[in-house]
């Protein structure tokens, strides 16, 4: 006789221990953030998704500081929104130049190895960044056809400086990307000032939401670029819809199919994820409320804090100190501590959690976020005077509330 089978699987309800987040990413999301995504889905094609669509559009061109029409959603994570624009620009055997200062660099050069382009790179020391003098020799070494940069490299802190970058590609016929997933709300970024063609970030940093959506925006000759390697699915494309160029090898991160599916011939392309359409939107109405300058000072204000509080604890600070992000700081492992036993006191204890980093520096540097909801007077507090209290466990002798102290002393500043 057949036996009976029961499929049924007991598991508990999803209940996450409570965490203050302040690594180098992700943060804590804002509740008005997660608020908004639990309200109600509606369709793809219903007029209130379509309005929000355009109402995120509207509101992360105000965040990119552009006019680009082209401003909207890659569902993914920040790394989605890299690879939709590196593929989407790249057609096989495109040159590519990639200056490296840290891990993300060493990410968009592999993306675009991955897309069939000659990628062509310049490292520097990690903790430094380009000069535009740098930066310029490269260009007319390479004669590459996009210049690929990392404005915030989280892995280091570092913010390459991207204001004079814009006049040196025009100059060359040179398409200027960055990835400002690091850096967006936190730092200054100009989009269409400083002349750049593409953009993408993610909401897990400064933005003050969690990861699975990437903010990208194109000007109109990266549109163009895209549109000449136009095709269009079969099964949706109409008789006037004709293929132009090298298809864009990948279809989920293909913009020109996604720049169709936002645009007013709304074409299927894929069913657009609508929860995290809601915190992408309200993760930008929140900054654009608050103002954007407002938004840099409070991280740069917070972020001072931090930085002042660190040093008093007796820590000493990696890095080219003239070009750190305002968001994430890092500090050396004082000689003789175990680093990730620290971490780990701090999260057991405390329920903080700070990062390591990575490659060279893993296991010698703590990196320490302010950012996005995080980035507020009580976080820093509470780190520092939790970290004091681990740092003395671990063997050190940190002057008792001198973190605390030289945090207010910006503060009051």
């Amino acid at each position: 006789m057949p036996t009976s089978r029961d499929d049924r699987v007991s598991a508990p309800e999803i209940d996450p221990p409570h965490r203050l987040l302040m690594g180098p990413g992700p943060i804590n999301a804002d509740p008005r953030v997660l608020r908004a995504m639990s309200a109600g889905l509606v369709g793809q094609y219903d007029p209130a998704m379509t309005g929000y669509m355009a109402e995120t559009q509207q509101l992360y061109r105000g965040v990119f500081r552009t006019a680009n029409d082209a401003t909207l959603l890659v569902d993914g994570t920040s790394r989605a929104g890299i690879e939709a624009i590196l593929v989407s620009l790249l057609a096989p055997g495109d040159r590519v130049l990639v200056p490296v200062f840290g891990r993300f660099g060493h990410l968009l050069a592999e993306i675009a190895e991955r897309c069939g382009a000659e990628v062509h790179t310049v490292e520097r020391e990690w903790g430094t960044v380009f000069t535009p003098e740098e930066i310029e020799a490269a260009l007319d070494r390479v004669r590459p056809k996009l210049l690929a940069i990392v404005q915030g490299d989280t892995s280091t802190t570092m913010c390459q400086p991207l204001a004079e970058l814009g006049a040196l590609c025009r100059a060359r016929g040179v398409l200027f990307y960055s990835d400002i997933t690091a850096s967006l709300g936190g730092n200054p970024f100009e989009m269409d000032a400083w002349g750049l063609d593409a953009a993408s970030a993610g909401l897990q940093k400064c933005l003050g939401g969690p990861s699975g959506s990437s903010p990208v925006s194109l000007s109109d000759a990266a549109v163009a670029v895209i549109r000449g390697r136009r095709h269009i699915e079969a099964g949706i494309r109409e008789d006037d819809d004709e293929a132009t160029g090298t298809r864009i090898a990948s279809n989920y991160f293909d913009l020109g199919m996604i720049l169709d599916y936002w645009g007013p011939r709304r074409l299927n392309h894929h069913t657009e994820a609508t929860s995290m359409l809601y915190g992408a939107r309200e993760c930008a109405r929140l900054l654009l409320a608050e103002g954007m300058d407002a938004a840099i000072a409070r991280h740069a204000l917070h972020g001072a804090a931090m930085t002042a509080g660190l040093v008093a604890l007796g820590l000493e600070l990696f890095g080219d100190q003239r070009h750190t992000m305002h968001n994430v700081v890092a500090v050396y492992i004082p000689d003789g501590v175990n680093g990730d036993a620290v971490r780990a006191g701090l999260l057991r204890d405390f329920a903080i959690e700070i990062g390591t980093s990575f490659g060279p520096l893993h296991g010698k540097v703590w990196r320490i976020g302010t950012m996005g909801y995080n980035a507020r007077h009580d976080t820093v507090l509470l780190t520092l005077a939790a970290l004091e209290h681990v740092l003395r466990a671990a063997g050190t002798n940190p002057t008792p509330g001198a973190g605390v102290a030289a945090a207010k002393e910006v503060y009051a500043r």
